[in-house]
């Protein structure tokens, strides 16, 4: 029979910034590595390639499916065993990921190297749950802050990444990129020690801290208007994203930019992706989670305006920072509008749903990157961005209209 951990409040909230703490710390680490794959992924497939180059960006896309293929499975195993056992095995799987993409790459097989990124995407599924973790362990009034917070802890993977890959892509010349994965492995390992001072309920089993009962069917929770746009909110802001930072290095790099500025366009870009972090939870709590992912939807829209101003560098960065902030406020609003909508004994199973809607997503928008970029072209890759923004911003007034219908 489960039994609730018997833990006194003040401990309780104690264990809870600790833990915050290190899922920030965990995040800047372990966040590096999708930096460093989509900094080199396709880059990486664009070399493996014979002449036709149109599939270069599959391997980034086997590491966005790999992202969805683990959201669930992460989730339920963390129920299982707890949350700090379950991250140690997401920082194993990339630690594995890692060491198999660089063997993929000195004996050139792009198929061995799509599906180390697979695996490495699987270990990004663990990764996504750190943002969960942080607001499922504190007080619910905080749970946009300590998301905020944890995803603060990207502003140093948005750095470590990209410098990895500029230190070490030439470490096993003249095969490139090998050197760059082995890093990743390394990155892996450390993060790998910071989870294992985890404390508290990230040592449980979240069927022991929630209790037995198996929560209400998936169809009565789909059915919340707050669900349904939290959800495609999320699928939208990290699809966009995802779409046009997968193609820049190869649009950087086709336009006589070089790979260096292609590195160091990802690397503005996932500092803005998460420098924001540290004040998109007081935002939220100010105004209110639809206006921040409003905000966030009109700022994807911005970076789509620039990208379509030009092709100099000033154009690409520009539009990587505007996709960056964006992405934050559109994902945090998101992900924090949806741990309105489900129960303790509820989460794992819906937090494994969302980031398996939203992963899909972004999987088939990276996997149509390289197709629409080589078909047609950088400019009608970001015109596409304008109806999906529509589509999200349509929905949220139909969440005031419920909203407003509910209170007269």
């Amino acid at each position: 029979m489960d039994q609730t951990v018997p833990v006194s409040e003040l401990a309780h909230e104690a264990d809870a910034r600790w833990n915050a703490r290190l899922y920030a710390a965990a995040q800047a680490i372990n966040g590096a590595l999708p930096p460093i794959c989509f900094s080199v992924g396709s880059l990486t497939g664009y070399y493996l390639l014979g002449p036709d180059k149109s599939l270069a960006t599959v391997p980034v896309t086997g590491y966005t499916v790999g992202v969805a293929m683990g959201a669930i499975p992460a989730a339920m195993l963390m129920r299982r065993v707890g949350r700090r056992t379950g991250f140690v095995v997401g920082s194993v799987i990339a630690i594995a990921a890692g060491i198999l993409s660089a063997i993929a790459i000195i004996q050139a097989t792009f198929i061995g190297f799509t599906a180390a990124m697979t695996l490495a995407g699987i270990s990004g599924a663990f990764v996504q749950q750190y943002r969960f973790a942080a607001a499922d362990s504190g007080n619910p009034d905080a749970r946009a802050r300590a998301i905020s917070w944890v995803l603060a802890g990207g502003v140093v993977s948005a750095v470590v990444g990209p410098q990895t890959v500029i230190h070490t892509h030439d470490l096993f010349d003249p095969i490139p990129f090998a050197g760059s994965f082995l890093a990743m492995s390394g990155l892996a390992a450390l993060g790998l020690v910071i989870l294992l001072f985890l404390k508290g309920e990230a040592r449980f089993p979240a069927r022991v801290m929630a209790g037995s009962g198996k929560g209400r069917p998936l169809s009565e929770i789909a059915r919340q208007p707050r669900f349904l746009v939290a959800v495609l909110c999320g699928m939208a802001s990290y699809a966009l994203m995802s779409l046009t930072m997968t193609a820049a290095p190869l649009a950087i790099v086709s336009c006589g930019l070089g790979e260096t500025n292609a590195a160091l366009g990802i690397q503005w870009h996932v500092l803005a992706m998460f420098g924001p972090s540290f004040f998109t939870g007081r935002l939220i709590a100010r105004f209110g989670k639809e206006k921040v992912i409003v905000a966030g939807m009109l700022l994807l829209g911005c970076g789509a305006v620039v990208a379509l101003d030009g092709i100099d560098l000033f154009n690409f960065w520009g539009a990587m920072v505007f996709l960056g902030v964006g992405w934050n406020f559109g994902f945090i609003g998101a992900t924090a509008m949806l741990t309105e909508v489900y129960r303790p004994e509820e989460k794992s199973r819906i937090q494994g749903i969302n980031d398996f809607c939203v992963f899909a997503a972004v999987a088939v928008a990276s996997f149509s990157s390289g197709q629409l970029l080589s078909t047609v072209g950088w400019t009608w890759m970001n015109y596409g961005s304008f109806p999906i923004i529509a589509l999200c911003l349509a929905g949220l007034a139909w969440l005031a209209l419920v909203a407003r219908r509910r209170t007269a």
